[in-house]
């Protein structure tokens, strides 16, 4: 990606932070009047997974008008529309009135690695308006969930089977875990997001078959809308759970919005609509982008729109169509012309 922006004419970076992760970030100059719109996508793709695809996911072909293989709407899609857009921002005969820059991101499905590495080099000090290439269907997503990620903690005591029986915390464990399936976590509604939502992701005890075991351990994955503590949400989880479990906090994500009537996303509604002939439907979702940790702490613009298809994501047989790749191509140009006249 990096040698491909550099041959458009573009000043490219390419950051390996870590083996095998790498940020790509370039940028189109402008002149220096307006704070920088930034074009947000990762790299990265989640595994194919153990469902069986009908065509190969990493061949990358184009069938029926659909870019087929793992990423093509989450979100390589959106990364190539970027790119031809930047390519032509670029050639412009008058620069624009600030700067557009490509974050590309690395391991934004593991935990945000690259979108974290930026933060940590003082990248948000350059963001003056965010627009997130994540899936949505050429809508207009205006906010996301918060995330919470707790380990749940069950404690017992080590025993063995043929003498003294201990405590068994997984036993504990699952005690629990029939309490969180009933739980309704009461929170207030969001008029564009779907209820908070629970899920225990991933399990683990014992040492032995022969042996009780003095531990268990659960990760849970919470998703609730913005402006909500995440005190509140751990009280209510605690508040159902049986004597000898304990809650941590492993990773917070705090919810991004952004007002539906705000210039930015009025902007970005009519940049759709110019190019599609139709305005798109404003939206929230619960997935988080790289913007949970980039706009951490900003007051900016933001924005998600991308040309994958809304709910695609992790799925086999993964495709996007390609006329909305150029389309979205064609959006990206007209919203950084219109933002940075």
């Amino acid at each position: 990606m990096a040698e491909i922006l550099r041959g458009l004419g573009l000043d490219a970076q390419l950051d390996e932070f870590q083996p095998g992760r790498a940020n790509v970030l370039a940028r189109v100059r402008g002149r220096g009047k307006k704070p920088a719109l930034v074009f947000s996508a990762h790299l990265d793709t989640v595994p194919t997974g153990d469902l069986p695809w009908t065509f190969d996911p990493f061949g990358g072909d184009v069938v029926g008008g659909r870019l087929r293989g793992r990423g093509a709407s989450d979100m390589k899609s959106a990364v190539a529309a970027f790119v031809a857009a930047a390519d032509r921002l670029n050639r412009r005969g008058e620069p624009l009135a600030g700067d557009v820059i490509l974050a590309f991101t690395a391991g934004e499905s593991a935990n945000c690695l690259g979108a974290r590495h930026l933060v940590a080099q003082g990248f948000q000090n350059e963001i003056g308006a965010f627009l997130c290439g994540e899936p949505s269907t050429l809508d207009l997503i205006v906010v996301e969930k918060a995330i919470l990620w707790v380990e749940a903690e069950a404690r017992g005591e080590m025993g063995h089977v043929s003498g003294a029986n201990g405590v068994n915390a997984i036993e504990i464990m699952a005690a629990a875990m029939t309490s969180l399936r009933e739980l309704r976590l009461e929170l207030p509604d969001h008029p564009l997001l779907t209820p908070p939502s629970l899920n225990v992701g991933r399990i683990a005890g014992g040492t032995a078959v022969n042996v009780t075991p003095d531990r268990c351990t659960a990760e849970i994955d919470i998703r609730f809308g913005p402006g909500i503590a995440p005190e509140i949400v751990l009280e209510q989880i605690s508040a159902v759970l049986p004597p000898r479990v304990g809650l941590r906090i492993i990773d917070f994500k705090a919810a991004v919005e952004e007002n539906p009537d705000s210039p930015f996303v009025a902007c970005c509604s009519a940049a759709v609509a110019a190019n599609t002939g139709r305005f798109p439907a404003i939206k929230g979702v619960s997935y988080y982008s790289d913007g949970a940790i980039l706009l951490d702490g900003l007051d900016v613009p933001f924005c998600i729109l991308g040309p994958g298809d809304l709910g695609m994501s992790g799925q086999a047989d993964e495709s996007a169509d390609v006329d909305a790749i150029h389309t979205a191509a064609d959006i990206y140009v007209t919203i950084a012309e219109e933002w940075l006249a």
